[in-house]
């Protein structure tokens, strides 16, 4: 900030003084003066770029003429009775100090009717970039980040109770019937050989005398086996 200031005020030391080398001495009027009826003064000034630091110098008879400065309304009325400043050397050296419009008229009556009258223009100069503060960078606020609201929890399904599987039905077990027992045969007296049985399976055959007193004597002893012998004997 201060080192802007600073080259601020030599740029304007440095204008100041390109000014007061380049001022103009300019003479209203050019050779003709400050007159009447002879220079049209409205003309004259629009061919001038008049700057800070110039001269107008007013050149005339003061025994028929004047300058008087005045506003821009008693101007355009060529009013002269309330001027900003009087002038009437006959030679009259200004030097513009400030921008802006400067207005002079001679005060002598029915001059500045006749166009004694003078309008000098001093426009501001444009404006240096270099002489404007550069702007501070506007930095925009960064957009907050748009959350979408989160999506609302999809309802649960609602499940049905599964049905409990029916039993089967369960067959009643048979009450187990009796198996028909077969009716004891009547006692036979021999060696006959016994019934069936009911469900049709044939019993082994009885085994023989014989084979019975073979057996026995196998297994008695030599003492037992006369004693067989005639038990079987008899039976025959």
């Amino acid at each position: 900030m201060a080192l802007a200031k600073i080259l601020a005020a030599l740029l304007m030391a440095m204008a100041l003084c390109e000014v007061s080398i380049a001022a103009t001495v300019y003479h209203v009027g050019d050779s003709t003066g400050w007159t009447i009826g002879k220079v049209n003064y409205t003309l004259w000034s629009q061919t001038k770029d008049f700057v800070v630091g110039d001269t107008i110098i007013f050149e005339y008879s003061n025994q028929y003429h004047n300058v008087l400065q005045v506003t821009h309304d008693n101007f355009k009325s060529c009013n002269a009775t309330a001027p900003i400043a009087t002038f009437a050397t006959g030679n009259d050296s200004i030097t513009i100090s400030k921008y802006g419009h400067f207005y002079y008229l001679c005060g002598i009556p029915g001059h500045c009717e006749a166009g004694q009258k003078v309008d000098i223009r001093v426009p501001h100069p444009p404006e240096s970039p270099s002489l404007s503060p550069s702007p501070s960078p506007i930095t925009s606020p960064s957009p907050s980040p748009i959350t979408s609201p989160s999506p609302s929890p999809s309802p649960s399904p609602i499940t049905s109770p599964s049905p409990s599987p029916k039993p089967w039905p369960s067959s009643p077990s048979p009450s187990p019937s009796a198996w028909p027992t077969p009716s004891s045969p009547p006692p036979s007296w021999g060696n006959s050989p016994a019934p069936a049985p009911y469900w049709g399976i044939a019993p082994a055959p009885a085994p023989s005398p014989a084979s019975s007193l073979h057996v026995s004597m196998g297994l008695l002893g030599p003492s037992m086996a006369v004693l067989a012998f005639v038990v079987t004997a008899f039976a025959h």
